[in-house]
């Protein structure tokens, strides 16, 4: 009989909180089960596996990372939108680099796997701060992908102490991003000239 207050809910938070400090790549099922203060078997009693465990983490984690996104550019537009974005991006991955690293592994099992809605929602946050800028309905996917690709690098980077410099990160962040919206600007179609009255 399953132990009375745990629940999926409960391990995958357990989960979560134990990969920030410890690594995503050291979860085990032996330590959530330690931090509960259970022993091992009485997980699987609501988990399948330690997979089924990290996809539900990474499902949390991307769900709050689109939340973030959304709540940070709530309001704004633009330049500002943008900065706020990824700003929200990077205190996420600072705060919760074992959450974000399962989120790039999960991968989903199917079309009813609820990462899919939840990954869309999170980028739906990043498109809408791109929609901003008014591009080329062709240009948004690419747009997309290097804004993810650029905020994800740096902030992994970042956790990681791959920054070996001596120049401040937060002046090097505040660069790319005056960088990606000065060229996200710049790819904003120009309005033609006003049709000539009848």
């Amino acid at each position: 009989m399953p132990r009375a207050g745990l629940s999926p809910a409960s391990i995958t938070e357990a989960g979560a909180m134990l990969v920030d400090e410890i690594g995503f790549a050291q979860l085990s099922m032996g330590l959530v089960a330690e931090r509960l203060g259970v022993k091992t078997p009485s997980l699987y009693k609501h988990l399948t596996s330690q997979a089924d465990l990290a996809h539900r983490i990474a499902i949390l984690a991307v769900t709050e990372l689109g939340d973030a996104i959304r709540d940070a550019t709530q309001g704004r537009a633009g330049g500002d939108a943008l900065a706020a974005a990824a700003q929200a991006m990077r205190t996420y991955v600072r705060e919760h680099p074992g959450r974000y690293a399962a989120v790039n592994s999960a991968r989903p099992d199917g079309p009813d796997d609820p990462f899919i809605p939840a990954s869309n929602r999170a980028l739906s946050s990043l498109s809408a701060v791109l929609r901003g800028y008014h591009l080329d309905p062709a240009q948004e996917v690419h747009a997309l992908r290097m804004l993810r690709s650029m905020l994800h690098g740096f902030s992994t980077l970042e956790v990681a102490g791959g920054f070996q410099y001596d120049t401040d990160a937060d002046d090097s962040f505040t660069w790319m991003i005056t960088f990606i919206d000065q060229g996200l600007q710049a790819t904003t179609p120009t309005p033609g000239p006003a049709a000539p009255t009848p």
